[in-house]
């Protein structure tokens, strides 16, 4: 029997020892061996919960206890996080993370770590809850240059995209359901501008290009400034707005960037709605391919935590190869990007045709403003030509 120590026995921690029970015959039948739960950390105690005997207050239990070999990391955050991870792999244990803001900050001194303790750290469950984007990228995708990653990768977002698309609520309403379904935080910052989207693209284009991405270097946007009137004029256009994070390889390096875009029914992730995420690749040699399904959730989530521990059973004496150095990479210039930008405006056709030339505009029967698209031209050049009329709403259209 395989021991292992759980620390943080919140929503997806709790699930882990979830899925651990529901499945455990099959579990042990993949991993060569049960998988049993002996440490779980956590300040609380649970009263009346199967694992309250388990509950450990202090993380050197778990660190000294040789029997220990596989520790799960669900607190969230860097710290404490960080620290009690660091000292798990010195003692020689390997540890899986659903963290991404762990992952995205320290990643790279994690694997480094673990491969010279010839352990292993892995963190599937990062990015997309729990969809298989990861290890399909360390494994099944190696023969491929990945050109561009376009990914769905914040559920909360989505789910709040499609209800002010469907019902045509203000932005203000919609977060009040998500989080009144338990679906946005109580402070969601983090969701709502982008920034949990933004370490997810980080941790995916390190691991695509093997460099260590900062995710303060990515430019990144979020869906507060998307209003009703802004889902007006994408119906109006036959579109839907996605929160999308993206890399993309260019002739100058990689580019980074999260933010919202209208897509048209032909993009591959114009269908994917509600709570779901989704994780578009393209390779040079695969071509197309998309994963799909839950992007978070204590069961799904917690699914891609326990397919990393039983990764880790197989390899209990060795250290899964994962390319991802510290070097950090220098992402292009991200007002050398080009895109096509969809604009409100209250200001008159002679003024925006006099700074943006031939433009295509949407009538969506707003009294007092119009909607016009304009031709693909840099974020720079754009940048400096709306600063010219009066603005209400930007909108990248995707292509």
């Amino acid at each position: 029997m395989i021991k292992a120590a759980v620390m943080g026995y919140g929503t997806i921690g709790s699930g882990v020892v979830e899925v651990l029970q529901i499945n455990q015959k099959s579990i042990a039948g993949k991993a060569g061996d049960g998988i049993e739960i002996k440490y779980v950390l956590d300040l609380r105690d649970f009263p009346g919960d199967p694992i309250q005997d388990k509950v450990v207050h202090d993380v050197n239990v778990i660190v000294q206890d040789p029997e220990i070999k596989i520790v799960v990391e669900t607190m969230g955050g860097v710290e404490p996080a960080y620290t009690f991870v660091k000292a798990m792999l010195e003692a020689g244990k390997h540890v899986t993370t659903s963290n991404k803001a762990l992952v995205a900050d320290k990643g790279a001194e994690l694997i480094a770590l673990a491969k010279e303790k010839n352990v292993n750290f892995l963190f599937e469950a990062s990015v997309g809850g729990g969809i298989p984007i990861i290890r399909p990228l360390n494994s099944s995708l190696t023969a491929d240059e990945i050109e561009e990653i376009t990914g769905i990768l914040n559920g909360t977002t989505n789910y709040m995209m499609t209800k002010m698309a469907n019902d045509g609520l203000e932005f203000e309403d919609v977060l009040k359901d998500a989080q009144e379904r338990g679906y946005a935080e109580k402070d969601p910052t983090a969701d709502v501008e982008g920034y949990d989207a933004c370490r997810k693209i980080a941790i995916l284009t390190s691991l695509v290009c093997g460099q260590q991405v900062d995710f303060h270097d990515i430019h990144t946007e979020g869906i507060t400034k998307i209003s009703a009137s802004d889902i007006k004029y994408a119906a109006k256009m036959g579109r839907s707005i996605k929160l999308l994070a993206s890399s993309r390889k260019t002739r100058d390096g990689y580019q980074a960037m999260v933010a919202p875009f209208m897509l048209s029914p032909a993009h591959p992730l114009y269908n994917v709605n509600d709570v779901f995420n989704a994780v578009f690749v393209r390779g040079n040699v695969l071509g197309d391919a998309m994963f799909y399904g839950s992007g978070a959730g204590k069961l799904p989530t917690a699914s891609a935590v326990v397919a990393d521990m039983i990764d880790i059973a197989k390899h209990l004496d060795s250290n899964i190869w994962v390319e991802w150095s510290s070097k950090k990479l220098t992402l292009s210039d991200f007002k050398e990007a080009e895109n096509v930008f969809f604009v409100r405006t209250s200001s008159g056709k002679e003024i925006i045709e006099k700074v943006f030339g031939s433009v295509d505009y949407i009538d969506a029967g707003i009294e007092g403003e119009c909607g016009f698209v304009t031709e693909c031209m840099t974020e720079d050049a754009f940048a400096e030509k709306v600063s010219e009329i009066k603005a209400l709403s930007v909108i990248r259209v995707g292509k």
